[in-house]
């Protein structure tokens, strides 16, 4: 119960889902990874911003669909930077480097 005495939970009146489909997801993969080999790992950023966005894009919270803005420009400063970093502390930072992708994919996803 909150203070006012209404339940937060009787609040929620929408369903949470995802709505993508499988063959989307195939296409979408296959995609980025030809992109990905085609570039030499160049456009590897690119490639996952546009998986992230078709998964962000096709979920729904609690009645809510979210909205993933994050462009493979932005990604790619920190991708140059992580990758700075791994090489300077000779792979320690590859620990720390999956954290630091999903704060920025958190960071760039909103309610549309």
């Amino acid at each position: 119960m909150s203070s006012e005495g209404v339940n937060v939970e009787s609040q929620s009146t929408g369903r949470s889902y995802f709505d993508g489909g499988l063959l989307q997801l195939i296409g979408w993969s296959i995609l980025g990874w030809l992109v990905t080999i085609c570039s030499f790992g160049i456009l590897y950023p690119w490639s996952l911003t546009m998986i992230y966005g078709w998964k962000i894009n096709h979920t729904v919270v609690e009645g809510r669909r979210l909205k993933f803005n994050g462009s493979a420009i932005g990604l790619f400063g920190n991708w140059i930077k992580w990758w700075l970093l791994c090489i300077i502390t000779l792979g320690i930072y590859t620990f720390w480097l999956y954290i630091a992708l999903e704060k920025w994919k958190a960071k760039h996803t909103t309610f549309a």
